[in-house]
């Protein structure tokens, strides 16, 4: 299964418009070689560079068998993220490069759960469900600010 977008290429930069230094929206996603007996996918979103540990930024289920998915939209059944809101919440690093996926899986089924539930519950109900596995690995490093004070050309 390939999982890719239209807005960025594995391991290149995601652009701001997907951060929080820009329209913080989820971006455009593509599967493709998806198997035939897909019932329903999973999208999860990790920022793996955090010092706290990987940071899930967005994770929805039961998004029907398509092969893409428009940005800024909510294509399924949403949880509740590491920054315990129940929403896509992009990139958006304290310092340094950050690497963050976007895991696609396949499933055979669709999981029976309401909106709001966390990963973990997610997780363990798709185990023996998944079809295929695929991930977009997409960096971002935050714009750097000059510290000091700006010199103005006004004489």
């Amino acid at each position: 299964m390939l999982v890719t977008s239209s807005a960025f290429k594995h391991g290149e930069m995601i652009p701001a418009r997907y951060t929080c230094d820009g329209e913080n929206i989820s971006p455009p996603l593509s599967f493709e070689d998806l198997p035939s007996a897909t019932v329903s996918i999973v999208v999860i979103v990790d920022g793996v560079d955090s010092s706290s540990g990987t940071m899930t930024h967005w994770i929805v289920w039961n998004i029907d068998f398509v092969e893409d998915i428009d940005e800024d939209t909510v294509p399924g059944v949403e949880g509740m993220n590491g920054f315990n809101r129940i929403s896509y919440c992009g990139p958006c690093p304290s310092e340094g490069t950050h690497r963050y996926y976007f895991m696609a899986y396949a499933l055979d089924t669709r999981l029976d759960f309401i909106t709001g539930k966390d990963r973990n519950e997610i997780e363990d109900a798709m185990q023996s469900h998944i079809l295929a596995k695929g991930e977009l690995m997409g960096e971002y490093r935050r714009p750097q600010v000059p510290s000091g004070p700006v010199e103005s050309s006004v004489g």
